[in-house]
């Protein structure tokens, strides 16, 4: 028979299981969503579903580069605990979906989610209902990103064993090992300062305007003359992106340099232009409330699963 699209939500909605898995459940006991409820209890699936409310903010971030640099990929996967963070199970299955956004075509986390997992027939979305299950943690595949602009080279770099990714992208006819460690520098550079742009050429001009009229306000607020203001707060902007764009920072590995010249430098002595024309930065869990949980309970909680 049949399975309408309400019926599939109204079931997902009742047992937190996956789309697909609803869907075949109710195939297979032709639409009676009360069976439907028990199958997916029977299957273990439902019982994710008591977890996909909790807050997951830990986990890890994994970044995948191939084909010589040409090709690159970055995933955040969250769990609730740094403990189960660990957990080989998990690592693993974070790395196979890091691997899987080199060839996903999929253009946001619900596609993505319907993607087979690892070549299995599996979906990622009932890898993932089933895992929950198994662990006894919520889990989240949060975001991801894959790159593969032509004439750009590459390099990823990851922090804390995982904790913070970053991939940069080099516009440059050099080889991947040729600027290597410059995009490692870079990266690092990235990871460790956070800055929000590139370049000023970045810059949203929605942003530039809603700095300078706090900056005005500030200004004003200190009783500064109004004849003056607008020369003062351009030269707090001008040193405001300084900080936040990654091209204008001084150097981490060298304060004498910005990385504008670092970039610069290594250019001229492989003699080919290179160009930072992207980057993206992942930190596990940023912008998400987290609970506070120490070692031992967390220990306790998984012996209790």
């Amino acid at each position: 028979m049949a399975i309408t699209a309400t019926a599939v939500k109204e079931l997902r909605e009742r047992t937190g299981a996956g789309m697909l898995d609803c869907k075949n459940v109710l195939v297979e006991v032709e639409g009676n969503i009360e069976k439907a409820i028990d199958v997916l209890r029977e299957k273990g699936l439902a019982k994710a579903a008591k977890k996909s409310g909790r807050i997951a903010a830990e986990g890890l971030v994994r970044v995948v580069i191939a084909d010589g640099g040409k090709k690159a990929g970055i995933i955040e996967v969250n769990i609730e605990t740094d403990f189960a963070s660990k957990n080989e199970e998990f690592i693993k299955f974070v790395d196979t979906l890091a691997a899987q956004t080199l060839t996903t075509g999929a253009p946001g986390i619900e596609e993505f989610l319907g993607d087979k997992y690892g070549g299995t027939a599996e979906t990622v979305q009932g890898k993932l209902t089933n895992f929950i299950a198994k662990i006894g943690e919520n889990v989240t595949v949060r975001r991801f990103k894959k790159f593969g602009e032509t004439g750009v080279v590459y390099v990823g770099y990851l922090h804390l064993g995982g904790k913070i990714g970053v991939v940069i992208g080099l516009a440059t006819e050099a080889a991947q090992a040729e600027v290597e460690t410059l995009g490692r520098d870079v990266a690092m550079q990235v990871a460790s300062m956070n800055p929000q742009f590139v370049d000023e050429s970045g810059v949203d001009p929605a942003y530039i305007e809603k700095e300078k009229e706090i900056l005005v306000k500030q200004a004003l607020s200190e009783g500064k003359p109004a004849e003056i203001v607008e020369k003062m707060v351009m030269g707090r902007l001008k040193k405001e992106l300084k900080e936040t764009c990654l091209l204008e920072q001084k150097f981490v590995k060298n304060n004498e340099l910005t990385v504008a010249q670092y970039v610069s430098d290594v250019s001229k002595a492989i003699g080919k232009d290179v160009k930072v024309v992207s980057m993206v930065r992942y930190e596990v869990g940023e912008g998400i409330e987290k609970k506070e949980e120490n070692f031992a309970e967390e220990v306790a909680k998984q012996m209790q699963q």
